[in-house]
């Protein structure tokens, strides 16, 4: 099937909206919101107020631009709170990961294929610190690179500070099973297969939130795991589908927990559900969810 569909005008745009049922009081307020968010981008915060029965996703009558935009909005400032929540996280995971190797099997452990359980892997992850390494620009590798010529590498607590969290999950869960692995899943009260999970799933929300993409009403692709014992508070409610926002916002406050008992984060967010008008079934979030002792 050949795609034929020409480009449209900002005007044009706004036409269609208003052709297709969309109320849309103040033109000019929407011509320049248009200008700003792209109209595919601000599409996908339409479909929960079209009539997918029609052909033309005819809008529900009485919908307003306004409520899209405030949609758009709402989830604007989801993936705010989840990407500073995820930063925290991931320099945890660094930090703790780097300490309980190094202080064992020294700076320059993470190059030791001995301890890790695949080769290939091993080989391919550090392809991938070495081509993070070589294009940083952070001063401290520079110094390293000006200053030593044995090892090539920087020391793990340098490297690791320039590593994604999606490398830095592959090495974790390559690594043989040892008393340090199980030190630092320990210390986010985990056990290692459901950190290792968690670390996967972080690593794919966070790209989601970096590169601006959706997360208000997402299926997970990387689910993570529930824990069956968890050390910590967590659901009592077992969620049916481990995919959505609210599985995803309930590990990322879990953590939390164990590296900063007195953060604002769970409020933070508590007050972005309670002061909007989103459904928050649409995230996955059951009716009683603020009666979890997780979420109080």
């Amino acid at each position: 099937m050949q795609f034929t569909k020409p480009p449209l005008s900002i005007n044009d745009q706004v036409n269609l909206l208003r052709q297709r049922g969309l109320q849309i009081p103040d033109v000019s307020k929407a011509i320049h919101q248009l200008s700003n968010i792209n109209f595919y981008r601000l599409k996908v915060y339409s479909y929960p107020f079209q009539d997918t029965s029609h052909s033309n996703f005819t809008f529900v009558s009485g919908t307003t631009f306004d409520q899209i935009l405030d949609l758009y909005h709402f989830d604007e400032s989801l993936r705010t709170l989840v990407f500073e929540a995820l930063r925290k996280i991931e320099i945890a995971l660094r930090t703790q990961i780097t300490v309980h190797f190094a202080l064992t099997y020294g700076s320059h452990w993470y190059q030791d294929s001995n301890l890790y359980q695949n080769t290939r892997h091993f080989n391919r992850d550090m392809n991938t610190l070495d081509k993070q390494i070589n294009r940083s620009s952070e001063t401290f590798i520079l110094h390293y690179k000006r200053t030593y010529t044995q090892p090539v590498y920087p020391p793990v607590w340098m490297t690791f500070e320039i590593a994604t969290l999606g490398v830095l999950s592959k090495i974790y869960e390559n690594l043989r099973n040892s008393p340090e692995k199980n030190q630092v899943a320990r210390y986010f009260g985990l056990p290692v297969i459901v950190l290792i999970s968690w670390m996967h799933t972080f690593g794919y929300v966070r790209n989601l939130c970096a590169h601006h993409n959706r997360v208000w009403n997402r299926q997970i692709v990387n689910a993570p795991r529930i824990p069956r014992r968890p050390h910590r508070q967590w659901l009592h409610q077992t969620p049916s589908n481990p995919r959505t926002p609210y599985v995803i916002l309930s590990a990322i406050l879990y953590m939390l927990n164990a590296i900063d008992p007195q953060h604002q984060w769970k409020q933070d967010l508590k007050n972005l559900m309670t002061n909007s008008n989103v459904s928050l079934s649409d995230m996955g979030f059951p009716q009683n969810w603020m009666n979890e002792p997780l979420w109080q």
